[in-house]
């Protein structure tokens, strides 16, 4: 599996693009609109200008008959569309990883990476790489069915994908992967609710809030999850949420928490991750163009992700080129 920073000009990844317009697992209707909104601001132009070739597979839609869900203690709204989509979603990222190609997941709530996610681990599990996931969001999504305060799935999301109890039913025994908590990586977090807290702190899930970019820097933190990733020959999954960003600069989002990421914040993510050369999978999620102004979160999505995929300010070696350099000089 080749991953981005390993390519040079004319010889880009080949991009799999599967739109997951989901809201059944967010609290405001508005975020199935987010995948057309994102082709919309021109994603997929921008991705192929970039010479990246795109398989774009439209947008899955629900089958009719959904799975069924044994009962859960506590609450979990929609789960059994959840289940459905999740089931999709999984199937969809594996077979373009088995492919070759790198998954892009056009959302859509943070259900949807209970799905994507699946998929790419277990992928991961059957080829022996270690998989790590790097959540940009304002919230860390760890409640499960018994914690949860609303029952809303988009904040159960990373929960199951750590195996924690009462989500089960989502996948039933449909072959999936899931993750270790300790390759869970929570980025730009500033919300968490009670509960939330004492798991995370006894499954030992790295947070880095807010408080932690103010006083390090995004570039330190992110160099520490990039140098894991890398000592452990691993493929890492991104799977980035518009509420990440402050909502001055994105305010297309249902769940917004002030104090987000800066424009230039985010951009240094995405730059440093694609230098990197571990980044394998992306989501990005809860685009709810309903609550946005003229565009402005999908316009500023595409940029994001256009750095992601390699655009940049000045055209330098990325870090794989500057190792080759010194080898041979």
């Amino acid at each position: 599996m080749n991953m981005l920073g390993k390519f040079e000009n004319d010889q880009k990844q080949k991009l799999m693009i599967v739109g997951a317009p989901i809201e059944e697992g967010a609290g405001r209707l508005g975020a199935l609109m987010g995948p057309a909104a994102l082709r919309t601001a021109g994603l997929i132009r921008t991705l192929e200008e970039m010479g990246h070739p795109v398989d774009d597979h439209g947008d899955l839609r629900l089958p009719q008959t959904l799975p069924v869900v044994p009962p859960v203690a506590g609450l979990a709204h929609h789960i059994e569309k959840i289940a459905a989509w999740s089931r999709m979603l999984c199937t969809e990222t594996y077979e373009a990883m088995k492919d070759g190609s790198f998954p892009v997941i056009l959302g859509g709530d943070h259900s949807l990476s209970m799905g994507s996610v699946a998929g790419v681990a277990r992928y991961c599990q059957e080829n022996n790489r270690e998989l790590f996931v790097l959540w940009l969001d304002a919230h860390s999504d760890f409640n499960t069915p018994a914690t949860s305060p609303s029952g809303n799935m988009h904040g159960m999301s990373a929960a199951l994908l750590c195996n924690e109890p009462g989500l089960e039913g989502v996948f039933g025994d449909e072959a999936h992967g899931l993750i270790k908590p300790e390759n869970l990586h929570l980025f730009g977090i500033r919300s968490i609710d009670t509960v939330e807290r004492k798991l995370l702190r006894e499954r030992g899930i790295d947070v880095i809030d807010m408080r932690l970019i103010d006083e390090f820097g995004v570039a330190k933190l992110m160099r520490r999850i990039i140098e894991r990733v890398q000592k452990a020959n691993g493929i890492l999954h991104v799977s980035f949420d518009v509420d990440f960003i402050d909502p001055s600069l994105a305010p297309g989002v249902g769940t917004t928490v002030p104090g987000g990421a800066t424009y230039r914040e985010a951009h240094l993510v995405m730059e440093m991750l694609h230098d990197s050369g571990v980044v394998g999978s992306l989501d990005i999620v809860e685009l709810n163009p309903f609550l946005d102004d003229r565009g402005k979160s999908a316009m500023l999505l595409v940029d994001l992700v256009a750095s992601l995929f390699g655009r940049q300010i000045y055209e330098r070696p990325t870090l794989s080129d500057q190792s080759t350099t010194a080898q041979n000089a």
